[in-house]
Formats: structure tokens, C-alpha cells, sequence
């Protein structure tokens, strides 16, 4: 989370704060998660939302705040209302991250998150090791060990945003 924060403000120097949305009913977690980072307490505002009505409010709010931004977490109602998120985000000219490459590709601003490619395939080397008779519970549990960054220029340019070339030279994909 801090590394999405560090993001946002360097795209976008305005930035003071950045809301977190997520639904409560599927991943509840984040609740518990930003109490455990009490120095993101500051930054990061907590924006539970159910369905896309409730999620338009809480960005008109967020319109009206000098320096706010968003963060598009990893969550089931971010998955599959993220080009909505996303066109809400570029109505309202909100800065966005999101986890999800896909939607840096829809139009977001940029994403940056696990690269999916790459989990898929140490999945493999799972499987594999469970076929030739390794047992699940004796397999560590792994966590993300690559992570993508993307960028969408046009989208940067739609929001007045000036992408530094230090920015764009640590992207792993430059959309244009």
C-alpha cells in the first residue's frame, strides 16, 4: 500500500490522500489490514462500497477534496465492475492505481500489482510437485514474486498529469 501512495503522489505532486475501495461484504480484511499500518492512517481513507451507485457517491465526494486520489484494490466488485471504475474515475479526473494490469489497459491511469502471468505459472510447478506425490500440506505457501507496473500515457494526458521520464523508464509497460 505504501508503494501505491508513493506512486500516486509522484504522477500527481497534488496528492494528500487516497481512498481505498473495496467491498466489506467479500474482503472485509482491509478494515483489519490498515489498522495493522497505523502510518498509512493518514493517507489512505477506507471506501467501502456495495454497489456502482454507492460507489459514485463516494467519488463526487472524493471530486470535491483538493489532492484526493484512488486506489482500486484487489476485490471480486473490482474485478467485475472495473471499466466502470474506470470510466467513473476519468469522469470525476480523479488519479487512480489499480491492482489489476487489465484495467490500466481499460483506460486507468496505471496499475500496479502481482504479475498474474507469473503466478500462473509457479502454479504450475505446484501441480507438478502434487502429481509426482508431494503432499499440498507440506508445500510452502508462496507470495507474489513479481510484481507488473503500467502506465497509460493518454490517460495521464486526459488528466493533465506530466509523467516523469524516471516514472516511465521503471514501467514495465508504457501504454501510448
Amino acid at each position: 500500500m505504501i508503494k501505491w501512495v508513493q506512486l500516486l503522489k509522484e504522477v500527481s505532486p497534488d496528492v494528500v490522500s487516497a481512498s481505498l475501495v473495496f467491498n466489506p461484504e467479500t474482503t472485509g480484511f482491509y478494515f483489519k489490514f490498515l489498522e495493522g499500518l497505523p502510518e498509512l492512517a493518514s493517507q489512505i481513507r477506507l471506501a467501502p462500497v456495495r454497489d456502482l451507485a454507492e460507489l459514485e457517491g463516494v467519488l463526487v465526494e472524493l471530486a470535491k477534496s483538493p489532492g484526493a486520489s484512488l486506489i482500486v484494490a484487489a476485490d471480486p466488485f473490482n474485478v467485475v465492475h472495473g471499466r466502470e471504475i474506470v470510466a467513473l474515475a476519468a469522469r470525476f479526473r480523479l488519479p487512480a492505481l489499480y491492482v489489476y494490469r487489465q484495467l490500466a489497459l481499460d483506460g486507468g491511469l496505471m496499475a500496479y500489482g502481482p504479475d498474474t502471468f507469473d503466478a500462473f505459472y509457479r502454479t504450475v510447478d505446484y501441480a507438478d510437485r502434487v502429481l509426482r506425490g508431494a503432499k499440498p500440506a507440506d508445500l510452502p505457501v508462496q507470495a507474489p514474486a513479481k510484481y507488473a507496473f503500467v502506465v497509460n500515457v493518454r490517460t495521464a494526458r486526459r488528466l493533465g498529469l506530466a509523467l516523469s521520464p524516471s516514472l516511465l523508464a521503471r514501467a514495465d509497460e508504457v501504454l501510448e
